[in-house]
């Protein structure tokens, strides 16, 4: 009896032994499978600085944000080399700042799936610089000013909803921390909604106050804040013609401004010619790209407290 147990165990131990070897011979035999778990970094690719502040803002450590453009660059009118162009087609999303900015991306091939105009929204409120001029400035060369004003986010209402349209995509793309996201926007919506109300209550002690602007990019700002500008075209790293001196003479002699509000800081020789006709300078800078210093909110923190000295 207990010789047919032992024969019987032996049995099942040797075909246990075959079944094994069997599996691990399959095992090797067969193809190694492709990794099928997503990748744990999401990459979020944009077109300006702005966008890539709410976007760090908003998505925290859930997503790799990248601003691929060079910092001595205006980013509107910057055109990125065929390697770059290949990198953002490669992102898990792709973020544009509408109103006809970085018109290079309507010339590439993005899939559009992966795009999201965060302006598409307000659409409607889209406004017209009035004026479609060509000039040369800076590493990008010779550019045109469209009749389409882009630099949406100066209204900083509107920046609030380019970062709501943000979150949204972000939340559909990652549910699972859809919560964080609304979270990290409420936040980031509040700090904006801070800027609109200080700047609102500035420009109401004086709306119509004259004041000449180096660039005709301050079209939504000054229609938010009830501002009283004229454009010129001048840049702040090169001292102004005798031309656009007297081109400034006739402006003012329609539209008596005392200070002339500027993209960036002016060259000293620039401030003096302004000084000599009785002009002054301050610095609102749109930060289309990265600061020198801080981030999107000092920077515009900043701009207001400069200014503070027009309505002293």
């Amino acid at each position: 009896m207990r010789s047919d147990k032992r024969s019987t165990i032996s049995s099942n131990l040797s075909n246990a032994h075959i079944f094994l070897c069997a599996a691990l011979y399959l095992s090797a035999s067969l193809p190694a499978r492709a990794e099928t778990f997503p990748s744990e970094e999401f990459t979020v690719y944009v077109v300006n600085y702005p966008l890539q502040y709410f976007a760090e803002r908003i998505g925290g450590e859930h997503v790799t944000v990248v601003f691929p453009a060079p910092s001595d660059v205006d980013p509107a009118y910057w055109r990125p080399d065929t390697k770059t162009i290949t990198e953002y087609q490669t992102a898990d999303l792709i973020l544009l700042n509408g109103a006809g900015y970085a018109n290079w991306v309507s010339k590439a091939s993005l899939a559009r799936s992966k795009t999201s105009n965060t302006s598409a929204r307000f659409v409607a409120s889209y406004l017209d610089s009035g004026e479609v001029t060509t000039h040369s400035h800076g590493p990008e060369g010779d550019h045109a000013h469209e009749s389409l004003a882009f630099t949406t986010w100066l209204d900083f209402s509107q920046a609030a909803k380019h970062a709501r349209a943000m979150a949204d995509t972000l939340s559909r793309k990652l549910p699972e921390h859809k919560d964080a996201f609304m979270e990290n926007f409420l936040a980031l919506e509040k700090d904006l909604m801070a800027l609109d109300r200080e700047m609102k209550s500035l420009a109401a002690q004086n709306p119509s106050l004259p004041l000449i602007v180096s660039h005709p990019v301050y079209t939504y700002w000054a229609h938010r804040y009830g501002l009283n500008i004229q454009s010129v075209h001048w840049e702040p790293d090169m001292m102004p013609s005798k031309e656009q001196m007297d081109e400034l003479q006739i402006l003012r002699s329609k539209h008596p401004a005392r200070w002339m509000v500027w993209e960036g800081d002016p060259i000293p020789e620039s401030v003096e010619k302004l000084m000599a006709v009785g002009m002054n300078s301050l610095v609102f800078d749109p930060c289309g790209n990265v600061p020198d210093q801080g981030d999107f909110l000092t920077a515009m923190r900043k701009n207001i407290e400069n200014l503070k000295q027009v309505y002293e």
